[in-house]
């Protein structure tokens, strides 16, 4: 059976809520499906129009569906009527079998109330005695069938260079205030070597800092971006090692020939040695990143997008970098606190869950080299359904 291309829109309520990590982590551990695409949007009035309309339109939804879905959107996914204020919504993109009927299963009726869908426990579905809806939040949307997350899919790829991206211009994120920052989180490789919670529970963790998501993107980074990304690291580790490496292979070598190490051998060790090792550790963490190891990798290949991808999201709020890194725990997970990321989800100082900028000049370099901003989802839908 030949792989689909599936949507799931998480809604303004879900994200003010802090939710989004509890609903990615339970499309992908429930569905099997590979996370392939993300993307934050702030939809305008136009979109939001257009969506409803394409809504009021689905033969694949009873009567009665149509109007709750399509007036939910015209009301909470269009501007705040009153201060203009834009709201969030994330685009995520499912690939698999039967992508589109796994992604609608795990979200679960709109009509909501049969069990343990993502709608049942992340919305609400509110009726009076009269059966007259009172309350209506649905927490995602998703498509009805094909036909649907095509069209729904076209309608938003139309929309995604004005609509979507890095949010700092379409929503208010409080930047005049001079400790609100950015800063980037990148969920590493090895929580996608198959579709599980990991991600999403890693967000929902990073959720307890109050900050705003205002970018996401599924990135493969090349083997030229993850040199520039981590080049800082090269020099610190060729200095520890320097120390390291020195001391134990001076250590052998009077142990091993019963001799005494002179001053002026000990420096060339120091120099040439350590250096080839602390350029190996840069080199394995360039592999870990792409899956592509560096003196191995062709040139030409460098530049192309990695065998390993991570999510990227950018937080927005004051004092960011702060928050985030504090909820991530030291670089070392043995010597993290019990509930921050790295001691929860880290294996050790490179295979350590996440990686957070250090600064805010860090954060700025660092999304640039990513290019966060980069719409990737467009490719993929029109690789699946045509422009």
């Amino acid at each position: 059976m030949a792989n689909e291309l599936a949507f799931v829109l998480i809604n303004p309520y879900t994200i003010s809520k802090s939710r989004t990590g509890g609903v990615i982590g339970r499309f992908m551990s429930r569905t099997g499906l590979d996370l392939v695409g993300a993307r934050m949007f702030a939809p305008s009035i136009k979109l939001a129009g257009e969506y409803a309309e394409l809504i009021r339109k689905d033969k694949n939804l009873e009567p009665e569906e149509r109007d709750l879905l399509a007036d939910y959107v015209l009301k909470n996914y269009s501007p705040d009527h009153k201060t203009g204020q834009m709201r969030r919504v994330m685009m995520i993109l499912l690939e698999g079998e039967s992508a589109v009927e796994k992604v609608k299963h795990t979200a679960g009726p709109v009509i909501m109330g049969s069990g343990e869908t993502i709608r049942d426990t992340f919305g609400d579905y509110v009726v009076d005695d009269k059966k007259k809806v009172k309350y209506f939040e649905p927490a995602v949307l998703t498509g009805s069938g094909g036909d649907d997350a095509a069209a729904t899919l076209k309608l938003w790829s139309r929309y995604s260079v004005n609509d979507g991206g890095l949010l700092t211009k379409l929503i208010d994120t409080g930047d005049s205030n001079p400790q609100w920052q950015q800063t980037l989180v990148l969920i590493k490789p090895d929580n996608f070597l198959f579709p599980n919670a990991r991600p999403g529970n890693i967000i929902d963790m990073l959720s307890r800092s109050g900050l705003k998501i205002i970018a996401a993107k599924v990135h493969r980074m090349s083997v030229v971006q993850a040199e520039e990304f981590y080049g800082p690291v090269r020099s610190v580790l060729r200095e520890k090692m320097r120390i390291q490496v020195g001391e134990k292979t001076i250590k052998l070598l009077e142990q091993e020939f019963n001799i005494e190490v002179p001053p002026n051998v000990r420096n060339l060790i120091e120099e040439n040695i350590a250096p080839l090792v602390g350029d190996e550790q840069f080199n394995q963490i360039i592999k870990f990143m792409t899956g592509c190891y560096p003196p191995e990798c062709a040139p030409e290949e460098k530049a192309e997008g990695g065998r390993n991808k991570c999510l990227a999201l950018v937080y927005a709020g004051l004092d960011a970098v702060e928050k985030i890194r504090r909820l991530l725990g030291p670089t070392d997970p043995s010597k993290a606190q019990p509930g921050s990321v790295r001691r929860e989800f880290g294996h050790d100082i490179m295979v350590n869950a996440a990686h957070a900028s250090d600064s805010v000049e860090n954060a700025r370099r660092e999304i640039a080299i990513i290019k966060i901003n980069e719409d990737l989802t467009v490719p993929l839908i029109k690789k699946y359904y045509g422009n």
